[in-house]
């Protein structure tokens, strides 16, 4: 039976923001602001994320005893905040226990903690290694009491897995699940989430709220988009993705909701008025998380500005566009680095660039620095042939020219290699792979033309850069080149593009043998030879800048291989 003193309508507010790793003060101003908000918007409850007052993942942080004390006197302040009569809350914090140091959730009323709530499935895959840090809790703890109405808070995890977490709160009289996430963006992630909770909507009968946190954090990207699942369901509501908001909802009892339908819980709860925003296709959410994430890097890391090498080539320039509108056309100078080499098609298409972004475009030639390390190197180099050395000479030209441009005047060099030429290889150590972080790294070739395509034709919302052309077409359309020797082509070392994506793809993402990726329609001996660049370039990419996380499986955080490996599949 129903409590005859519970409310039939509650006001639930969905914190989506956009915390920074340790920055504990920062993000309790910001909890602080947010509940202002949905006080303002008469929400009873404030649903927000994971770890918010720590950030997240805070990764070792969480071994300092002094970060745990500064997280849990936050959490204390922020529950004394509730004795003013407004919102509740539920936030997410580190907490050290008897039982353990948990990654928690507290909840607060009346000016008081009355709940905490420690996550019991501790992902460990992955992006996510939270068993080196964190102790499950001990058990399923029953749902909290929050003025007459009985609320389930499984953390993250907890829905993900087959703890049976949201069954048992079911059990223990729960009436809805509301659950803090930390959910990293990758392709398709949000159908993704969607069907995790609908699974366990049918599990337990039961609404589920999910609360995702939003924002850049190294390479990973927090995309927001949390929704809910009602108890038939149907998507209750849906909020924006790559966007910082807070947004009220309201719960009515179906009792009060005449000719409600409420799936398996008959005086369970309806979602009676929420945002229902598009979630972007997937050009745009690519392209917005790259941008997402460079604009956290450069701002949540204190730099005033970004310098890149624009070399008339597709990856500079859409990593050009992507600079400008995370961080506005002033923030940006690209610089040319002319050799004997680079043609004139390169220069105009660099300059047609930078003109049409509207940024700063310095023209620095390189033939007396890489003359100068040529004449140096001659006694030492007599008698050897010309090659790849006197190459890469050119590339690590360009590269000192930028780090002293980022000395001189604090400027992050923003480094623009894709995944197709980081998994094989095809980058300069010390050269072009310079850089304090890559927007692009975890995007192939192709994908790199889709996106520089979408974006000549959209704006994204929340872009400072213009509308318009401002990848020339001349940049997409050509023979993209290194420009290292004359009339040099990628594909004079590489397969074609669309052929090498599909075969990292099988590599990388699927993990699939040498037989099944030659199944699929490709040349065995160009199968065995990608594998083995892919194995051989190991080195470089641990030496690399971090970068955004677009695909299910990135260089690093995900794909974990040995340097020193001699397997190769031999079908």
């Amino acid at each position: 039976m129903t409590n005859k003193t519970a409310p039939d309508i509650l006001r639930i507010a969905v914190a989506q923001l956009n915390p920074t790793v340790g920055d504990i003060s920062g993000n309790l101003a910001k909890a602080r602001e947010a509940r202002a908000d949905a006080a303002r918007q008469g929400a009873d409850l404030v649903l927000f994320t994971e770890l918010f007052l720590a950030g997240y993942p805070p990764e070792d942080l969480v071994l300092k005893p002094a970060f745990l004390k500064a997280c849990e006197r936050a959490a204390q302040d922020f529950a004394g905040d509730t004795a003013d009569g407004g919102p509740g809350v539920i936030i997410g914090t580190p907490l050290k226990r008897k039982s353990g140091t948990h990654n928690s959730i507290i909840f607060a009323d009346g000016g008081k903690i009355l709940a905490e709530r420690y996550k019991l499935d501790l992902p460990n895959y992955g992006e996510f290694d939270e068993k080196r840090v964190f102790q499950a809790g001990p058990e399923i703890q029953g749902p909290v009491n929050f003025r007459g109405v009985r609320l389930g808070i499984p953390i993250c995890e907890d829905i993900w897995g087959d703890v049976a977490v949201c069954e048992t709160l079911a059990e223990s009289g729960a009436e809805i699940l509301l659950v803090p996430n930390g959910s990293p963006y990758y392709r398709g992630k949000v159908d993704v989430r969607h069907q995790i909770v609908i699974r366990q909507v049918i599990e337990c009968g039961l609404p589920i709220i999910y609360a995702n946190q939003l924002g850049g954090q190294d390479e990973l990207i927090f995309d927001g988009a949390s929704f809910a699942i009602g108890s038939d369901k149907t998507l209750a509501f849906q909020m924006s993705q790559f966007e910082e908001t807070v947004n009220v909802t309201t719960w009515k009892r179906n009792r009060a909701a005449a000719g409600a339908q409420s799936g398996n819980n008959p005086e369970g709860w309806v979602c009676s008025d929420g945002p229902m925003s598009k979630i972007p296709e997937m050009e745009e959410a690519d392209y917005r998380a790259c941008m997402l994430g460079l604009r956290d890097y450069v701002n949540k890391n204190g730099f005033k500005n970004v310098v890149l090498g624009l070399s008339g080539g597709i990856d500079s320039a859409i990593c050009a566009a992507l600079a400008v509108d995370a961080l506005g056309e002033e923030r940006l100078r690209a610089v040319m680095m002319p050799y004997r080499y680079t043609s004139k098609d390169s220069l105009k298409d660099a300059e047609d660039c930078a003109r049409a972004l509207g940024c700063r475009y310095d023209i620095v030639p390189i033939f007396e620095p890489v003359e100068g390390f040529l004449h140096t190197l001659t006694q030492l180099f007599e008698g050897t042939k010309e090659g790849i050395t006197e190459e890469n000479l050119q590339s690590r030209a360009r590269g000192t020219i930028l780090m002293a441009i980022s000395n001189k005047f604090g400027s992050m060099v923003v480094t623009t290699g894709n995944k197709s030429e980081m998994s094989v290889g095809y980058a300069t150590l010390y050269g072009d792979m310079n850089g304090g972080f890559n927007p692009i790294k975890d995007l192939y070739k192709m994908q790199v033309y889709a996106l520089a395509r979408w974006r000549n034709g959209q704006v994204p919302p929340g872009a400072l850069g213009p509308s318009g052309e401002v990848i020339p077409n001349n940049i997409i359309d050509k023979a993209p080149s290194a420009e290292l020797r004359e009339n040099q082509t990628d594909q004079d070392s590489l397969p074609p593009y669309p052929v090498l994506d599909d075969i990292l793809e099988c590599l990388v993402e699927n993990e699939m043998g040498v037989d099944d990726i030659v199944a699929r329609g490709h040349d065995r001996a160009t199968v065995t030879r990608v594998e083995h660049l892919l194995y051989i370039a190991e080195y470089k990419r641990r030496q690399a800048a971090p970068g955004v996380k677009i695909t299910k499986k990135n260089f690093g955080r995900d794909r974990r291989y040995p340097i020193t490996n001699r397997f190769r599949d031999g079908g």
